[in-house]
C-alpha cells in the first residue's frame, strides 16, 4: 500500500511540474493572441486560441484538484465563450481586463501548484470584474465582427510537418555542464595532440590518424550541444509588445512595437541577460523618444509613435537593432546636463559620437522630474554594462526631430569561440577570429608613427593604424626584428595588433577573469592553452578604443 501511494504521489508531482510548464507556454500564446486582437485583427482563430487557454488550464486544474484556480479558469472561459458566440472583437477594455487575467494566471498557478489555496485580494477583485463583464455582454465590443476562422474552435490546431514540435524539457543547469564538459574535451585534446606531434614521424603516423577522427566527432558533439542551447529571440520580442503597450498607455502615448528576426536563435544564457537592457531601451525610446499624440500631429507625424526592434547575423555575431520614430536626442540638453555633471568643460563642444556616448553616464539623464520611466539617471548605463559583461557592444545615433537607433552586437555564444593564437615574449594570446581579416609582416625599416604616437603600416599603399600588444599590456622584452601584425576589423575600422609571432587558428574555452584582471583595458577572457598553460582572450574593441583615440570613434559609430 506505501509502495502504491509513493507511486501516487510521485505522478502528482510530475503532473503539477508538467501543468506548470504548459501552463507557461499558454498564457504566452494567449497574451499575444489578446496584444494581435489589440492592435486591429479581427481574425476568430486569434479569440479561439485565447478561449484553448482558459479551457486547458480549466480542465488542469480541474483534473489536479486545483479548485480556486479551476474555478477562475472556468469564469473566464464564461467571457470569452459570450464573444466567441456573438462573433464580435472584444473592446480595448476587455482586452486590457484580460491581459490582467494573463497576469494573474502567471502568479496564481505557481502557487496553486505549491499548494496555496484561496485568492488573493487583487485577484479576488479581478475575478469579480471578470464576473461583471460576463453579465455585461459583449455591449461595449468594438463592433467589429470577427472574420471567418479556419479551423472548428474545438480542434485542436495540426502541426505542418510529421513530427513537428517535438521538444524535452532540460535543466539549463545540465546544458552548463555539458558545455563545460565539452569545453574541457577542448583543452584535453589541445594537448594530445601537442604531445603527439612531438613523437618521431614513425611513431605518430597511426595515432594522429586516429586523433584526427577524435577531432571529427568531437566538432560533431560540439555542434549538437551548442544547437540545444540555441533558442529564438522571438520570445523576448514578444513580452516587449506587451511592454510597449502597458507603458505607453499608461504614460498617454500611443506606440506600437514592430519586429523582425525573431527567429533569430542565441545561446540560451546571453538571452537570460539580453532581457533587462532591451526594456531599458525600450523603456527610454517611450520616454525620451515617442511624443505625446498631439505633439506629433502638429509635427506631421502619425499619432502612434513606431518603434521597430529586429535582430540578425552579421560577421559571426547577432546584431539587434531598435529604432523608434521619436524626437530624437535634443544636442542642447544633453550638453548642459554633461556641464552640470562635470563631463564637460563650459565652452567645450563634441562631435554626435561623443554626445551619443555621454548618455551611457551613470546618473546621467536629461528628465525634468523623476518619474516611474526616468530621472534618476539608472537605465542606459545599466544597458552598457550588461552588454559589456557578455562581451558585446552597444552604439547609439541619433538625428533631432527625426528619432534614434540602438545596436547591439553580441557573440553567439559565450562558451567557445574560434581564436587566432600569437605570442609576445614567452606569452600567449588569443584574438577572436570574427575580428580577423588578414596578417601582415612588419620589419623596422616599415615602422612610422602619426601626431598621436600610434603606429602606422603602409598596407597595399593604405595606411594602417595598429597597436603593438607589448606596448599596450606593458610587457617586458625587447621587439624582435621581424613583426606580424594581426590585421582586425571593428565596424568600419580597420587597425592593426602588432604581435612577435603567428601561431594559428584555436579554439579557446572561455574562462572567467579573476578579480585582479577584470578592470584591465583590452581583455575578455582566459582560456587554457594546449600546452596547459593559461593565455588571455584579446577584447579588440576595448583594446583599439583604450590605446587608439580613431579606434574608439569609428567603434562607436559601429564596431
Amino acid at each position: 500500500m506505501t509502495e502504491h501511494m509513493d507511486q501516487m504521489d510521485f505522478d502528482r508531482e510530475a503532473a503539477l511540474a508538467s501543468f506548470l510548464g504548459e501552463a507557461e507556454e499558454c498564457l504566452d500564446v494567449m497574451e499575444q493572441a489578446l496584444l494581435q486582437m489589440d492592435s486591429g485583427s479581427a481574425n476568430a482563430d486569434l479569440l479561439n486560441d485565447v478561449f484553448r487557454v482558459a479551457h486547458t488550464i480549466k480542465g488542469n486544474a480541474s483534473a489536479l484538484e486545483l479548485a480556486d484556480l479551476a474555478d477562475f479558469a472556468h469564469l473566464v472561459e464564461d467571457l470569452l465563450d459570450v464573444y466567441r458566440e456573438k462573433r464580435v472583437l472584444p473592446a480595448s477594455n476587455v482586452i486590457s481586463l484580460l491581459l490582467r487575467v494573463v497576469d494573474e494566471f502567471r502568479i496564481l498557478v505557481p502557487e496553486a501548484i505549491a499548494g496555496k489555496t484561496g485568492l488573493s485580494p487583487s485577484q479576488k477583485d479581478l475575478r469579480k470584474r471578470v464576473a461583471e463583464e460576463v453579465k455585461r455582454g459583449p455591449v461595449q465590443a468594438s463592433g467589429k465582427p470577427l472574420a471567418a476562422q479556419s479551423d472548428s474552435p474545438n480542434e485542436p490546431q495540426k502541426n505542418e510537418t510529421p513530427g513537428a514540435g517535438r521538444t524535452l524539457r532540460a535543466d539549463i543547469g545540465k546544458l552548463d555542464q555539458m558545455l563545460n564538459l565539452t569545453g574541457e574535451i577542448v583543452v584535453a585534446k589541445g594537448r594530445l595532440r601537442n604531445m603527439l606531434e612531438q613523437l618521431g614521424v614513425e611513431e605518430r603516423g597511426e595515432l594522429l590518424e586516429v586523433h584526427h577522427e577524435v577531432e571529427r566527432l568531437y566538432m560533431d558533439l560540439q555542434r549538437e550541444v551548442m544547437s540545444i542551447r540555441m533558442v529564438p529571440i522571438d520570445p523576448i520580442f514578444r513580452q516587449l509588445r506587451r511592454s510597449v503597450r502597458d507603458i505607453s498607455a499608461s504614460h498617454g502615448k500611443v506606440a506600437r512595437l514592430e519586429t523582425t528576426g525573431g527567429d533569430v536563435e542565441l545561446d540560451t544564457t546571453v538571452l537570460e541577460h539580453l532581457r533587462d537592457p532591451l526594456l531599458h531601451m525600450v523603456r527610454n525610446a517611450l520616454d525620451h523618444g515617442i511624443e505625446k499624440p498631439e505633439v506629433r500631429e502638429s509635427r506631421g507625424k502619425d499619432r502612434c509613435g513606431l518603434l521597430k526592434l529586429s535582430a540578425f547575423h552579421s560577421s559571426g555575431r547577432i546584431i539587434i537593432r531598435l529604432s523608434d520614430d521619436g524626437a530624437g536626442f535634443n544636442r542642447a540638453k544633453i550638453q548642459e546636463k554633461a556641464r552640470q555633471m562635470g563631463l564637460l568643460a563650459e565652452n567645450e563642444q563634441l562631435v554626435n559620437q561623443e554626445l551619443h556616448e555621454l548618455i551611457f553616464e551613470a546618473g546621467f539623464s536629461t528628465a525634468q522630474t523623476v518619474t516611474d520611466l526616468s530621472g534618476r539617471g539608472v537605465g542606459l548605463d545599466v544597458v552598457k554594462r550588461n552588454i559589456q559583461a557578455l562581451r558585446g557592444s552597444v552604439d547609439v545615433s541619433s538625428e533631432e526631430g527625426v528619432g534614434t537607433v540602438f545596436t547591439i552586437r553580441l557573440p553567439l555564444t559565450l562558451a567557445i569561440i574560434d581564436g587566432l593564437a600569437v605570442s609576445v615574449g614567452q606569452d600567449k594570446f588569443i584574438i577572436p577570429s570574427d575580428y580577423v581579416t588578414e596578417c601582415a609582416e612588419l620589419t623596422n625599416s616599415d615602422e612610422q608613427r602619426d601626431s598621436h604616437g600610434n603606429g602606422i603600416l603602409n598596407l597595399r599603399g593604405a595606411a594602417l593604424p595598429y597597436v603593438r600588444l607589448r606596448d599596450a599590456f606593458r610587457m617586458y622584452g625587447e621587439n624582435p626584428a621581424r613583426e606580424h601584425v594581426v590585421v582586425v576589423k571593428v565596424g568600419e575600422l580597420d587597425a592593426g595588433i602588432a604581435v612577435d609571432s603567428v601561431l594559428g587558428g584555436r579554439q579557446a574555452v572561455i574562462k572567467p577573469l579573476g578579480k585582479a584582471l577584470q578592470k584591465v583595458s583590452g581583455i575578455a577572457g582566459s582560456t587554457i592553452l594546449d600546452d596547459g598553460r593559461v593565455g588571455l582572450i584579446i577584447d579588440v574593441p576595448g583594446l583599439l578604443s583604450e590605446f587608439t583615440p580613431s579606434a574608439g570613434q569609428a567603434n562607436l559609430a559601429g564596431g
